[in-house]
């Protein structure tokens, strides 16, 4: 699905009163329901839940850096569906239809195994005491410290869900082909602001893209957008060599980040203000016409990483709260993250 021209993006008015209509709602949402997480949760239960989580990841990552983006995506997509609650784990069965197949995720997420390690290495330890939900988000920090992201405290106590949604999953993830209002509204709904969404996209500094999310980019607008300096030429010639016109490549990858793709920095927003953002959806943050705020943020990002590291870790905490109140009076801790207990 092709996007309009990103220079030509105009926004009805209709659009912006909704936006803000569902700011103040999501604002006044989250901001009275304070999800029951607390730092020292497993202190008596399971006091080497960190310790374990950590080393797991180490391994993961030494053995192949992408590992990293692969958990920070399953978190991601997992808090924007129910909240942080583990449903994006769920396989399907006869009884439950599970989120892996939605379209946002069905050739998106593949690190579901580095989830199924690391929680048996904690059944081991603790069995039946931490939750999938709070394994994966503890992960997904120690994935981002590894290849030299910031630090930031994880609040655990969550449960895992019994339940999960396909529809949702499908309505709820943004997309490589979605345009800023969208992507916008999105985050709102989830209780994170523009700020929020900006930094949590320079995320996108690590892990890879799909030849089938970039495509309608590189033979669309990218040479409008980007320098056309010999550089970007060649930069455009390889991606297209990597993901053809026609005739298959869908599965081909590309690193979201092309100057360092194993390591977490602010190179993402350098690449957005030379208009060399791979995803549709990464580029509209700085080229829409749309984008007074999402602009002035990431030249901010690309020229402060100090600031961008302090950000991101307070959005991804705010990120890790978005819980599933159903989880704490229904929830569980599941003994397999694939299924819910028998």
């Amino acid at each position: 699905m092709a996007l309009a021209p990103l220079l030509h993006s105009k926004l009805p008015s209709l659009q912006l009163l909704l936006l803000i209509s569902i700011f103040i709602f999501c604002s006044s949402l989250y901001a009275s329901d304070d999800p029951p997480l607390s730092l020292d949760y497993y202190a008596s239960t399971c006091p080497a839940v960190f310790d374990i989580i950590r080393k797991e990841m180490e391994c993961e990552v030494l053995s192949d850096p992408r590992n990293a983006a692969l958990v920070v995506r399953l978190h991601f997509h997992d808090c924007f569906v129910q909240g942080c609650d583990g449903s994006v784990l769920l396989d399907d069965t006869i009884t439950l239809q599970g989120e892996k197949k939605a379209s946002p995720n069905v050739n998106s997420l593949i690190g579901f195994s580095i989830i199924d390690k690391i929680k048996n290495k904690v059944e081991s330890e603790c069995p039946g005491i931490v939750s999938c939900a709070d394994i994966l988000t503890i992960a997904a920090r120690d994935a981002v410290i590894l290849v030299g992201g910031p630090y930031w405290d994880v609040p655990v106590g969550r449960k895992d869900s019994k339940t999960a949604s396909y529809e949702l999953a499908s309505a709820n993830i943004p997309t490589a082909d979605e345009g800023l209002v969208s992507i916008i509204s999105k985050f709102l709904y989830q209780g994170l602001s523009v700020k929020d969404m900006v930094a949590l996209s320079g995320a996108h500094t690590i892990g890879m893209a799909r030849c089938a999310n970039f495509r309608a980019r590189i033979y669309g607008d990218f040479e409008t957008t980007s320098e056309r300096s010999p550089i970007s030429e060649t930069y455009l010639s390889n991606l297209k060599s990597t993901c053809p016109a026609a005739g298959g490549g869908d599965d081909n990858v590309s690193a979201m980040d092309n100057v360092t793709p194993n390591l977490f920095d602010n190179s993402y927003f350098q690449i957005l203000l030379k208009g060399e953002g791979l995803l549709n959806s990464d580029q509209e943050l700085y080229s829409s016409m749309l984008g007074v705020q999402t602009k002035k943020l990431v030249a901010k990002y690309a020229h402060d990483p100090v600031g961008f590291f302090k950000q991101f870790s307070d959005s991804m905490v705010k990120l890790g709260n978005i819980t599933n109140p159903d989880s704490f009076t229904n929830g569980e801790v599941r003994k397999n993250c694939r299924f819910v207990n028998t």
